[in-house]
């Protein structure tokens, strides 16, 4: 596998500023900064979209995603997957965009 910024950030080997994890998920900000609120919701172990969305590490990391929305946005946020180039995702390892603000 090529070098992968998440799994870096995941094993704490590249900063994030960290908002939750746990054995399975970890919750962190997204240094783009368009919004707000951009967090990024990812599986500790690297997979594709795809196969975090036909897996069940997806609920865990659903409820980890909706639960930050729900701490930083009271008002309202959305959740957004991206899956493959054509639809913007620029990075492979799965993970779940929380955009609020």
């Amino acid at each position: 596998m090529t070098y992968c910024v998440f799994c870096e950030i995941v094993a704490h080997r590249e900063p994030a500023r960290i908002e939750y994890e746990d054995d399975t998920v970890m919750v962190f900000r997204n240094v783009l900064n368009w919004v707000p609120v951009m967090l990024l919701a990812v599986p500790r172990q690297h997979m594709l979209q795809y196969e975090l969305w036909t897996s069940g590490t997806i609920a865990l990391v659903a409820r980890a995603a909706a639960d930050a929305g729900a701490r930083h946005c009271p008002r309202g946020f959305r959740l957004l997957s991206n899956f493959g180039p054509d639809a913007m995702q620029s990075q492979p390892h799965a993970h779940v965009h929380v955009i609020g603000g």
